[in-house]
């Protein structure tokens, strides 16, 4: 769906002691500058070193190292807005671009940014693609905001070298004025063999939908997360392998109201129950930490915080670093990225 997000200055905080100890930032967020300047939405971390983010203006970065990022731009793409990317390893990658119609597409690299193919492109006019996740390197997923009355859903069995459509007219049936959110590449998640998640807004009542056979049939449940005009819902959804999920979002156009703003499930996604998250506001996006059970970390331009029992409680990690999209590895190491080409890392208290 068309969003576009408001944007803040970074701050800077530093913690001082009397005892001779090593100076340390009291914030969890180290900013990694490079040469772009591009908003920021798409993110894939792959270990404390590897980590991919895509945005507008056709740009992508990579980090091989886990502190300094390569920028570039994909050839012929370069308006372009890539809203998400999946990352495999330091070489392979696919990005996915959001917008209307064929703006909607993907584009692979198998050399590290080196060179780009152009793999699919949305055909279908009202088509808007708003976010793309794998179980594997083989089976994909990309979901879109409705065509003639239904969710777009797309999946591929080949590493994304072909995409065919989902045709589930009643599972997929959406509301009048309801969309999904293209804020982090975070509205679809997937887990285990074939389960898939997506959220909605902006139709009176969020939604969340779930499929259980790698997005072929799908069926709905009414989130009460305040879903009453465009720019409100339900903005990412996120599994821990565990069965427990978290639902986040609120209201871009608003980031410090203190609505409702997430769900929380215990049983893989078949029943919800209202949960406020910290930092009060709207939050863009939540994953969970690889390894660490029930732990989660969310974000979104109130801020960003964390919870270790599966969303029940919250701690604050700052309120004034403004985010898009975060991301962490099975070793805990974490990034995220946001306005005018921020990139931060995680360096707060340890979640693993």
């Amino acid at each position: 769906m068309r969003r576009a997000l408001t944007c803040a200055a970074l701050a800077a905080l530093t913690a001082c002691s009397t005892q001779p100890v090593p100076d340390a930032p009291a914030k969890g967020w180290l900013p990694q500058p490079h040469a772009g300047d591009a908003e920021l939405r798409g993110l894939s971390v792959l270990s404390d070193q590897v980590a991919w983010a895509s945005g507008a203006k056709g740009t992508v970065l990579r980090t091989a190292d886990g502190e300094h990022w390569d920028l570039m731009t994909v050839p012929g793409a370069e308006t372009i807005d890539f809203r998400d990317i999946e990352a495999f390893d330091d070489k392979n990658a696919i990005v996915m671009g959001a917008g209307p119609g064929e703006a909607s597409r993907m584009y692979r690299t198998r050399n590290g940014g080196l060179s780009w193919q152009l793999v699919v492109v949305n055909k279908e006019p009202e088509g808007f693609w708003d976010a793309m996740a794998f179980w594997d390197a083989h089976n994909g997923i990309v979901f879109g905001d409705p065509v003639r009355g239904a969710f777009q859903v797309l999946v591929t069995t080949d590493g994304g070298e072909s995409w065919r459509p989902v045709e589930n007219p009643t599972g997929l049936a959406a509301l009048p004025q309801e969309g999904a959110f293209a804020a982090s590449g975070t509205c679809l998640s997937v887990g285990g063999l074939g389960d898939a998640w997506f959220v909605t807004g902006g139709a009176g009542q969020a939604r969340l939908f779930r499929s259980v056979d790698r997005g072929h049939n799908w069926q709905a449940v009414t989130l009460q997360i305040p879903a009453t005009a465009p720019s409100k819902g339900a903005f990412s959804v996120a599994f821990d392998g565990n069965r427990r999920g978290l639902v986040v979002g609120g209201d871009y156009k608003e980031p410090t109201l203190g609505t409702l703003n997430g769900s929380i499930s215990a049983d893989g996604g078949a029943g919800w129950w209202p949960a406020q998250i910290l930092p009060t506001g709207f939050l863009s996006a939540v994953v969970p930490v690889p390894g660490a059970r029930g732990t989660f970390v969310a974000v979104g331009l109130a801020g960003s915080g964390y919870t270790r029992d599966g969303g029940k409680s919250w701690t604050i990690i700052e309120k004034e670093t403004k985010l898009n999209a975060v991301g962490f590895s099975a070793s805990g190491a974490g990034w995220a990225v946001g306005p005018k080409g921020l990139i931060v890392k995680y360096i707060g208290t340890p979640l693993k």
